[in-house]
C-alpha cells in the first residue's frame, strides 16, 4: 500500500531513470554531469593566462634582484 504510492510519483520516475540502464538515460546522465563540471571550469579559466613554473621562477628572480639592488643602494 504505502510502497505503491512512493513508486508511482516523482520519486518513482527518478528511480526508473537512475536504475534503468537504458542508453538514453545513461547518455543524459553523462551530459548532465559534464555540464555541471564544465560550467565552473569554464568560468574559472576564461581569460586566465596559464603560466609555467619557469615563468614564476623568472618573476621571483627579477623581484629578488630588484629588491637586493634597491636595498644595496640605500645602504651606501
Amino acid at each position: 500500500m504505502g510502497n505503491e504510492s512512493k513508486t508511482s510519483g516523482f520519486r518513482g520516475r527518478i528511480d526508473r531513470y537512475l536504475y534503468s540502464g537504458e542508453k538514453k538515460h545513461v547518455f543524459a546522465g553523462i551530459a548532465i554531469i559534464s555540464v555541471v563540471f564544465a560550467i565552473p571550469w569554464y568560468l574559472m579559466n576564461r581569460g586566465a593566462k596559464h603560466r609555467s613554473h619557469q615563468d614564476y621562477l623568472e618573476k621571483a628572480d627579477k623581484a629578488r634582484s630588484e629588491r637586493l639592488s634597491s636595498g644595496s643602494s640605500l645602504t651606501k
